[in-house]
């Protein structure tokens, strides 16, 4: 992009983020959107939680200030950053429910991002980065090379240098980075871990363009419907073919294998134990970043599927509407020919009404009656005698389901798959087979569950009799798994 006069009064009188560098109140706007959604890496709050986090924010602001600081509400502050005409927030309701979420736009992101680099650097590093740039121009310079030998070279020349370093090794002559060569490497890997995690919202923003233009070009098509889902439906997914699909869906499918993973883990750690980056203080979430990776990727990913249905859906309803409408008339025509078969009338066979206009005059309305009032007799209520047994109201057996999944989601966050056998000896049921037939609901509602009907596992629980002696209870079942 040409940064001259017209595109640079352009920018600033039109993208969010630089409005948002000149907002009177862009110190408490960038302060407070980093606390609420970058810091915690959240996509999405409610606005309850939003509001209650800005009223607290405005009260130690105007404890400092005054209270002529900020005089708006709460809630007045998020409506104007969520307007279109600041478009720093994203107000939106989730699937099933009906209060408003809020999530930070790209644009802002963008803003508190180049605001965070103007802070003073005690060490700024350059080796690490032009290592990374002869990374990637290599990388690009072998992955189009199309001749067999010349690759054959590289590799065979690569293979040269290992054997040359296994030896060096071998010899006792072990390399090892300098503490400078380890802060420049670290403080890179730090802000590309960061920028990583922006990027998933900008990509998020780019496919709800995208699924946007698609909606206009719908609404907006005069040709015939065949020309319309020779377009549309021709290709085999419209959003994830995009670049921004391709590549994330490459990213995803990286992270996700469980071997990447442990050694993600497993580097952090050793890295982070260093005497050299821990005298850097570095930030406590660098040590559970790729967790957060996969938090971002996978809210961006439900995205994705719920635009894709969203668009399949839209399109169904159209064909829908319209296939229904041929039919009700084929019917019509078809019941009076089969009516006209044997016995045609002389006279006319179809008659079409006069176009005229339907006149209701005022008063042929009818009049107001108001509406009858019960009388309520104002008598003291007295309390009655029941002789019924209520003992059984207070011997109901009530299983929390919320509380039976976030077993399972603990169980999962430090493997990849766990089988309900595990879950129950991690916590043993409390209600019998009352629970253990939640955890089988829980598990046939779940896509990614599975069960093994070649294994069988074996339940045991201790359920209290009626002379109050426990007895221990065992229920055999298939073995069910439960995954990431």
């Amino acid at each position: 992009m040409s940064l001259d006069y017209a595109t640079l009064n352009l920018l600033r009188q039109n993208h969010p983020a630089w409005r948002l560098l000149c907002s009177d109140h862009a110190p408490l706007v960038a302060s407070f959107l980093e606390r609420a959604f970058v810091t915690p890496n959240l996509r999405a709050i409610s606005e309850a939680d939003l509001v209650e986090a800005l009223e607290d924010e405005l009260y130690g602001l105007r404890q400092q200030l005054g209270a002529a600081a900020f005089p708006r509400t709460a809630r007045a502050y998020l409506d104007d950053w969520a307007s279109p005409d600041r478009d720093w927030l994203r107000k939106f309701y989730a699937p099933q429910s009906d209060e408003p979420q809020y999530d930070l736009t790209p644009a802002a992101e963008k803003a508190i991002a180049w605001l965070a680099t103007l802070a003073a650097r005690s060490f700024v590093g350059t080796g690490s980065r032009l290592l990374t740039l002869f990374t990637l121009l290599r990388q690009m310079s072998e992955g189009s090379e199309t001749d067999p030998a010349v690759r054959l070279a590289e590799l065979q020349r690569r293979r040269d240098d290992i054997d040359a370093e296994m030896a060096r090794i071998a010899r006792g002559d072990v390399p090892i980075l300098e503490d400078s060569a380890l802060k420049d490497r670290f403080q890179q890997f730090t802000q590309l871990s960061r920028e990583l995690l922006s990027d998933f919202r900008q990509v998020e923003h780019n496919f709800r363009l995208l699924d946007r233009r698609v909606r206009e070009r719908i609404a907006l098509w005069e040709g015939s419907k065949g020309a319309l889902l020779a377009e549309i439906l021709g290709e085999r997914d419209l959003i994830t073919d995009s670049d921004e699909g391709r590549s994330f869906q490459a990213f995803f499918d990286f992270l996700m294998a469980s071997d990447r993973e442990e050694e993600l883990t497993r580097r952090l750690a050793q890295i982070l134990a260093l005497p050299t980056i821990s005298a850097l203080a570095p930030d406590p979430r660098i040590r559970r970043i790729h967790h957060d990776w996969l938090a971002a990727g996978e809210h961006t990913q439900r995205t994705v599927a719920q635009l894709s249905r969203q668009l399949r859906r839209f399109l169904d309803d159209r064909a829908w509407l319209e296939n229904r409408r041929i039919m009700d008339l084929l019917r019509d025509i078809e019941g009076l020919a089969l009516g006209l078969r044997e016995t045609p009338p002389p006279g006319a066979i179809m008659t079409l009404p006069e176009t005229a206009a339907a006149i209701e005059l005022p008063l042929e309305r009818p009049l107001y009656s108001p509406p009858l009032r019960p009388a309520i007799l104002d008598t003291p209520i007295t309390g009655g005698l029941a002789d019924v047994d209520d003992s059984a109201l207070y011997t109901q057996i009530v299983v929390d389901t919320a509380e039976l999944a976030r077993h399972v989601r603990q169980a999962l966050q430090n493997r990849s798959q766990v089988t309900l056998r595990e879950i129950c000896e991690l916590h043993p049921l409390r209600h019998g087979l009352a629970e253990l037939v939640a955890y089988l609901n829980l598990a046939a509602a779940d896509t990614k569950a599975c069960v093994d009907e070649n294994v069988t596992d074996a339940i045991i629980w201790r359920s209290v009799q009626a002379d109050g002696r426990q007895r221990q209870r065992r229920a055999h079942i298939p073995r069910v798994i439960f995954t990431r």
